[in-house]
């Protein structure tokens, strides 16, 4: 019996610097390095049990985060004054196009090694959005009353559908008229009508369109 006495005395002395360290008029001077080392240790393992006790309750309370939709797409409009396009496509892609400049965006620049310049113009039809790619490799700045050798791409964006020209003897386009744009570095004011004399065909797929007619004014930069 006075075994165990000794034992819990010899417990209660060895636990009591600890206890009166925490204590909240505790003497923490007191306390030997040992037992500075030990409160860390435990310390620093109840520490995140219990934050993670008093945190959970409140994340449960807190509404799901839902993520809010990215805003729609914003088209700059940039085909310049009198900008338009007209087009009947007939095939895997069957529409009839007339657009003005406020339905269509555009973009250019010049090819590789500055040989020629690459138009794109988009638009919207039933919901989708249409885009024509028109290179034309040997046309020159200014350049007009010309047949140019024409690569055509056209696909309808977010589908994958993809339909092109195999090479430049396909499609040309009648540049009739190529005016600088007064106040603007290498800009020209592009106009002509696209002809192809066979259909571009689906690069993922078996279809092809037919390209009856197409006529475009736009405004190609030059310089990048």
């Amino acid at each position: 019996m006075r075994g165990k006495t000794n034992q819990s005395q010899q417990f209660f002395l060895t636990i009591r610097p600890f206890l009166s360290s925490i204590g909240p008029n505790s003497d923490k001077t007191n306390a030997i390095p040992l037992q500075q080392a030990f409160q860390k240790r435990l310390f620093a393992q109840i520490l995140p049990v219990v934050g993670l006790l008093f945190l959970a309750p409140l994340a449960a309370c807190e509404p799901a985060a839902v993520e809010a939709p990215p805003p729609p797409p914003t088209v700059e409009h940039s085909c310049g004054e009198g900008s338009g396009l007209k087009a009947s496509l007939h095939g895997g892609i069957k529409t009839n196009l007339s657009w003005s400049g406020s339905d269509m965006a555009c973009e250019s620049m010049p090819r590789p090694n500055n040989a020629g310049i690459r138009l794109r113009i988009s638009g919207e039809v039933l919901g989708e959005r249409l885009a024509f790619i028109i290179a034309m490799p040997e046309l020159r700045p200014g350049q007009h009353g010309v047949e140019s050798p024409t690569n055509v791409t056209v696909t309808v964006e977010g589908s994958g559908r993809f339909f092109s020209t195999p090479d430049l003897d396909t499609c040309w386009t009648d540049v009739s008229s190529q005016s600088e744009i007064p106040d603007a570095e290498d800009e020209y004011t592009l106009s002509g009508a696209l002809f192809c004399i066979a259909p571009l065909g689906e690069l993922n797929g078996d279809a092809a369109i037919t390209i009856q007619t197409f006529s475009f004014s736009a405004v190609t930069k030059w310089t990048t």
